[in-house]
């Protein structure tokens, strides 16, 4: 591998891990309470408020049932406001945002449903408040599925940033598509490839170990 095929790929990679980074943890902040009130603000739950868990659901399907790079185009204007630019690493976070928050908050959602009611009745019972319940019975209940949620949103997040790429997002998208394709260099193409497989094993394997070992410590206890 030549000097310049390297840095090129460092750089690309940093951008690549900032996009990430950056839009997961904004689309956790935004998703896990969306998440939590979308299981909890049914007919009968913690915070029930049956319309405005409809609109909210139908606004989050809507959203995830939208291909990414069509909603990449589609917020231009958004992206401009938010980010002061339509092109870039720092752009490029804003999609990424908008994509992970509704699929996050369904992750979030599905996890805290799988949580024994019986645990919610009990706590109920011991005069337990509705944030009480989700903040000490819900969320650690449902943690290493929730963390499993977040690992499968971080590798779906490294895919679509590969994608933003098409569109002047930067990072390893950019990268594969300006040198490898528009370039004619299958080297370039085969190390960004290369690279975004050890970035998605990696997070894969993390995600998964500190969920096995967290789930452990929740039965032990």
């Amino acid at each position: 591998m030549s000097p310049e095929l390297l840095r090129l790929i460092l750089q690309a990679t940093g951008d690549t891990l900032t996009m990430v980074a950056i839009a997961a943890v904004l689309g956790t902040l935004f998703g896990l309470p969306l998440g939590v009130f979308l299981a909890t603000s049914r007919r009968g739950e913690l915070f029930a408020a049956p319309p405005l868990n409809g609109a909210l659901g139908f606004l989050v399907n809507a959203t995830r049932s939208t291909p990414f790079i069509i909603l990449v185009v589609a917020i231009i204007p958004f992206t401009r406001l938010v980010a002061g630019t339509s092109i870039g690493t720092t752009a490029a976070t804003v999609p990424l945002t908008v994509a992970a928050t509704p699929f996050i908050a369904r992750l979030v959602e599905a996890a805290i449903r799988e949580v024994d009611q019986g645990l919610v009745e009990a706590a109920r019972a011991c005069g337990a408040s509705p944030f009480q319940i989700v903040l000490k019975v819900l969320i650690p209940e449902a943690l290493p599925g929730i963390l499993l949620g977040l690992t499968l949103a971080v590798v779906s997040l490294i895919g679509y940033s590969a994608m933003v790429g098409a569109v002047g997002g930067g990072g390893l998208g950019d990268l594969g598509i300006r040198y490898g394709y528009q370039r004619f260099r299958p080297d370039m193409m085969l190390a960004v490839v290369v690279v975004l497989i050890v970035l998605v094993q990696a997070v894969q394997t993390f995600g998964e170990t500190v969920a096995r070992r967290l789930n452990r410590r929740l039965r032990r206890a």
